[in-house]
């Protein structure tokens, strides 16, 4: 039996999703609790790999058993009195045998939170930016974004992928109270990529770039020719939906 976990986390204490060798990860924490739970080796698949610092509000994983060794209800409880407070699981959902957590996700949104007025209680979660932005211009700049576009100039160097092509639905940027929220939605995401466009987007509302600039980066194809990568700690995982037939 196949099952999606719906689940969000602080990523502050953790070396990103991925299970590593010598450093404290997401999956392997939640691997380790279901094993107990379980009685047996568990391993799980996320609908992503975040990096080392960003949270999620909704992240996806499927696992499987033969067996649910106790009901939903309590495996949830269960589960998330074994794991540490920064994780929360909120739903257990049965899916197809096939069903697959990255693979079958249609689109992923991720939110970055940008703030403008130092405030100790909410830095951990937003970039705190002292500089003036330009929000129309960088609304007008994020647009250049949506489509079929080619995104290496945003991805990480050396990223093992068979293509940089992304399908970008809607990029936008919304003034809040203290600050801005960035919002990108996509079918996929390269390594480093909504922080390198964030900083890029950044660079063009302070006037360090302007928004031509931003097509000749995108031509390019050179991560260097892109703005700077802005820190993990505002990138949340906000949304990953599926396709219903996958669903039980």
């Amino acid at each position: 039996m196949r099952f999606f976990l719906d689940f969000s986390y602080n990523g502050k204490q953790f070396h990103g999703w991925q299970r590593q060798i010598n450093a404290t990860s997401i999956q392997q924490t939640m691997e380790e609790c279901i094993s107990i739970i379980q009685g047996t080796k568990i391993s799980i698949s996320g609908a992503g790999r975040t990096d080392r610092g960003v949270h999620a509000k909704q992240m996806i994983a499927h696992f499987d058993v033969n067996k649910l060794r106790l009901n939903k209800n309590d495996f949830i409880f269960k589960l998330n009195m074994l794991l540490p407070d920064s994780v929360h699981i909120k739903k257990i959902i049965p899916v197809k045998d096939d069903a697959h957590a990255r693979f079958n996700a249609t689109s992923r949104t991720y939110k970055y939170y940008v703030s403008q007025i130092k405030d100790p209680f909410n830095y951990p979660f937003q970039y705190f930016l002292r500089e003036k932005l330009d929000y129309e211009k960088m609304n007008l700049a994020a647009a250049i974004l949506i489509g079929n576009n080619n995104m290496k100039c945003f991805s990480k160097s050396n990223t093992s992928v068979n293509n940089y092509v992304c399908d970008i639905k809607e990029a936008f940027w919304e003034k809040t109270k203290n600050g801005a929220v960035f919002t990108i939605t996509s079918n996929r995401f390269l390594r480093n990529m909504v922080r390198s466009i964030v900083g890029t987007l950044i660079e063009i509302g302070i006037e360090k770039k302007n928004i031509e600039n931003l097509y000749k980066i995108i031509n390019s194809q050179k991560r260097s020719n892109a703005g700077y990568s802005v820190p993990a700690n505002g990138l949340f995982l906000t949304k990953v939906l599926y396709p219903q037939s996958i669903f039980i």
